[in-house]
């Protein structure tokens, strides 16, 4: 292979800063088959690593997974729990580091900590930027449109965009830009306006559900609140005590939702004979997820997707202890109630919403008055390519939505699969959007994993192919944290 001149080292350009792309960027640079390229962290948020998810100041907002299984290395599981204890950032009374269900900003500051040192010495460079554009020159580089008008062009291009705003629901889009409507339950300002003795309508009844619910009790909101959903399922809690995971679902694996399913169910009884919870059962199909979903045809993947992922999403995505306290708490007192309803409509009226009901298993329509709506419905998906920078590789044919209705197509090597159906040379899917391939990568330790084997195929491709002298173009300025 040619030797590349030192000065014009290959650039990995990976859109994205949140804890998909740091850690990508993290594991790619400390590797010693990358150390002679440029890895380039596009995120305008001041530090790496927290993301949409791990930024939040929000005392209230829990990690849903003790600390000792959060980690930026799967080598060291318990990183996280013996940063905080080096931090000595545990709270009075708190259980041992391993137990804890930390807030979010922490997980956030330790991720920004430990890229700390690589973007001091050079090998990960921060561009406080947002890319609002991506296209492709003759030669097959990247080249991106930034928000301050510079542009970067790019080698290797690793997509670790964030996960879209929860989309309105149809039957609330009328009333969608009207006061009191909170499109995204992300924005700490409109909950801390929200009134204390509101009456307030919470669309979901996941984990971002139960973060409103939490928040909304600890600014002082006195009012009543209604979580809303298809079928009034809300996240569960953790088994009271830690439980080993149970099952195989890997040897001779189902090739159908159906068996799966009977699979799982009859692993669960056999466990409750035994005494035990189902907590294990889930557990040990969330850590054989991917060889599982390897195994299922891509219909039977999209069956699933379509009829068991609410229930799987209840079960899989547990609250903090803490955050089921509240929820359980606030039952109790009668502020909050979770219905199993569809939603048939909603006006804007003087004093708030006149919102259209269908309760579950009933052909009657209730209207019932909110004065604040919190849509929660989860990430829309589908809409990854309605914006930038995804929307111009979109365009460009350069990427697709996969046939299962989770993120982006991709490939079993991580890369983008094109309108062609063929991969993209160059053009990786990083994170969560790739789990339509990939199956759980949901879970903190196996977006781990996945950076982990995505930063092998970079440094692999950075080994293999000879470049044409990558560099931010002449002109602009670069900029490093």
């Amino acid at each position: 292979m040619t030797r590349r001149p030192a000065e014009h080292p290959p650039v990995v350009a990976i859109i994205g800063g949140g804890f998909s792309g740091a850690a990508l960027a993290y594991h790619l640079a400390r590797r010693r088959d990358s150390a002679g390229a440029r890895i380039i962290v596009v995120e305008p948020r001041e530090r790496l690593g927290a993301g949409l998810a791990y930024s939040s100041a929000e005392p209230s907002h829990r990690i849903n997974v003790p600390a000792g299984r959060m980690s930026l290395d799967t080598a060291e599981p318990d990183q996280f729990a013996r940063w905080l204890e080096g931090a000595r950032l545990l709270e009075n009374g708190e259980r041992a580091a391993s137990d804890v269900y930390a807030q979010r900003g922490l997980f956030g500051r330790y991720v920004h900590e430990a890229l700390t040192p690589l973007v001091r010495a050079g090998r990960i460079e921060h561009c406080r930027a947002r890319a609002e554009r991506i296209t492709r020159e003759t030669d097959g580089r990247f080249r991106i449109q930034l928000s301050d008008t510079v542009e970067l062009t790019a080698d290797i291009l690793a997509l670790a965009t964030t996960h879209p705003l929860p989309a309105v629901p149809s039957p609330l889009a009328r009333v969608a830009q009207a006061k009191g409507f909170l499109a995204d339950p992300y924005d700490p300002a409109a909950l801390a306006a929200v009134p204390d003795k509101a009456r307030v309508l919470i669309v979901g009844n996941g984990l971002t559900s139960a973060d409103m619910v939490a928040t909304l009790d600890r600014l002082g909101h006195r009012g009543s609140i209604v979580t809303l959903s298809r079928n009034g399922l809300r996240s569960r809690g953790h088994a009271p005590a830690p439980v080993e995971a149970r099952g195989d679902f890997t040897s001779d694996p189902e090739t159908s939702a159906v068996s799966l399913l009977g699979r799982i169910r009859r692993e669960i009884e056999a466990a409750g004979r035994e005494g035990l919870s189902w907590h294990g059962v889930l557990d040990a199909v969330r850590s054989q997820g991917q060889v599982i979903w390897q195994g299922l045809p891509e219909p039977e993947r999209a069956r699933i997707v379509r009829h068991l992922r609410t229930i799987w999403d209840v079960h899989r995505f547990r609250i903090a202890p803490e955050v089921e306290a509240t929820l359980e708490r606030l039952e109790q007192d009668g502020r909050l109630r979770r219905v199993a309803a569809t939603l048939n409509g909603a006006e804007a009226v003087a004093d708030g919403f006149d919102v259209k009901l269908r309760p579950r298993r009933s052909v009657e329509v209730e209207t019932q008055r909110f004065d604040v709506i919190i849509n929660t419905t989860g990430p829309a998906h589908r809409s990854v390519i309605a914006a930038e920078p995804a929307r111009s590789l979109h365009q460009a044919g350069f990427i697709t939505l996969d046939r299962v209705g989770l993120g982006l197509a991709t490939a079993s090597d991580g890369s983008a699969l094109g309108s062609n159906g063929e991969p993209v040379e160059g053009l990786y899917i990083a994170g969560p959007l790739a789990r339509g391939t990939f199956g759980e990568l949901m879970g903190l330790p196996q977006v781990t994993a996945y950076a982990e084997h995505l930063s092998e195929t970079l440094a692999h491709e950075l080994s293999r192919r000879e470049f044409a002298n990558p560099h931010v173009e002449a002109g602009s300025r670069r900029r490093s944290a």
